[in-house]
């Protein structure tokens, strides 16, 4: 069994973003993580935020411990504030489940 998180962001700073993925993927790739779908997305037709939604991705872990761990890791947290904060105006976790993959 995994673990998946379905995210929606509103990317606000694609470089920046970018940065982020670039700086984070060595974290994540230690931890037995991945990204599964990545989607730019031009237009939501339903949404139950108000906050504009630009990017779609799921992002997968062997467990949800895993997953904690990972967003709680002291050197992911310094590139989250380095370079997520500054590109991503919010975010939006569509949904969490297990996976058989």
């Amino acid at each position: 069994m995994g673990f998946q998180r379905i995210m929606g962001l509103h990317v606000s700073d694609t470089a920046e973003y970018q940065r982020y993925r670039e700086a984070m993927m060595p974290i994540l790739t230690r931890y037995g993580g991945s990204f599964g779908y990545d989607f730019e997305v031009s237009k939501v037709l339903k949404s139950k935020t108000e906050h504009h939604i630009n990017r779609v991705f799921t992002i997968e872990f062997p467990s949800q411990t895993v997953m904690d761990t990972f967003f709680n890791d002291p050197e992911y947290l310094v590139v989250k504030q380095r370079h997520f904060m500054y590109s991503v105006s919010h975010a939006t976790v569509i949904g969490l489940h297990e996976t058989t993959l």
